[in-house]
């Protein structure tokens, strides 16, 4: 839990500081405006979180500038023709008028029904698509939590999907919970993989160590592409010593 919150101001950026218990310092840089958050260990003072933020200016105005860069996406109104994806595809949205529950169907290859009653609002609708998301991650989750927790040697006590601003995915090695991105949805199946693993790594090693990725390494080969997938199209962030 952190101790201890601040803001610092560091060659013309506003640098949220926090300390935690924890061993390294992480520096990460979110969406959509390039916000900087450091995550520092308790005794590590603002002297060297500025060395720190100084010395990796440039990786932080690289994802700056790429976030600024990305098209934002227009307001989505959920009507016939607008594009959604769905496990790294697009998909056009077709609107069919109903007058039960709103409700979201898979057609073809490339068409995502959504079925409601003509005058509910464009927010009712997104929810009817969060609750798509969310029910095929559901099944998918549990095939690769059977596949994966024997080869790791681990068990999840828990693990749930929800909507998070700036991870991809979280892990209480404790209580031994895990928590998915609900995004994860509209990405390759091979991201949820990746953080599932990844999280999942975190019950053997809590710490982003050699020993972390000697285990992705060893069991998860091609675990950076799915990483760089991820950071390309919302969260950036890096770690070190």
């Amino acid at each position: 839990m952190a101790t201890d919150s601040h803001t610092l101001r560091i060659a013309g950026l506003s640098v949220e500081v926090v300390r935690k218990p924890i061993k390294n310092l992480h520096l990460g840089v979110y969406p959509p405006e390039g916000r900087v958050r450091v995550a520092a260990p308790l005794a590590v003072d603002d002297d060297a979180v500025r060395m720190a933020v100084i010395n990796r200016l440039g990786w932080i105005k690289r994802q700056r500038a790429r976030f600024q860069e990305q098209p934002r996406q227009s307001q989505r109104l959920m009507v016939s023709g607008e594009s959604h994806y769905f496990l790294g595809q697009r998909y056009r949205l077709r609107f069919i008028p109903h007058d039960g529950a709103a409700r979201i169907s898979l057609r073809g290859k490339r068409v995502l029904e959504l079925r409601a009653c003509p005058d509910s609002s464009a927010e009712k609708r997104e929810e009817a698509l969060q609750a798509f998301y969310r029910a095929e991650l559901k099944q998918r989750v549990p095939e690769l939590l059977e596949k994966w927790q024997p080869i790791l040697g681990v068990e999840a006590a828990a693990w749930g999907i929800k909507r998070m601003k700036t991870k991809w995915g979280t892990c209480n090695p404790t209580a031994r919970r895990i928590w998915l991105n609900l995004e994860l949805a509209k990405k390759p199946v091979q991201c949820l993989e990746y953080i599932l693993v990844h999280e999942l790594t975190h019950l053997i090693e809590r710490t982003h160590n050699e020993r972390f990725l000697a285990i992705l390494d060893r069991h998860l080969p091609h675990w950076q592409l799915a990483r760089d997938e991820l950071n390309s199209s919302m969260l950036a962030e890096e770690r070190w010593n």
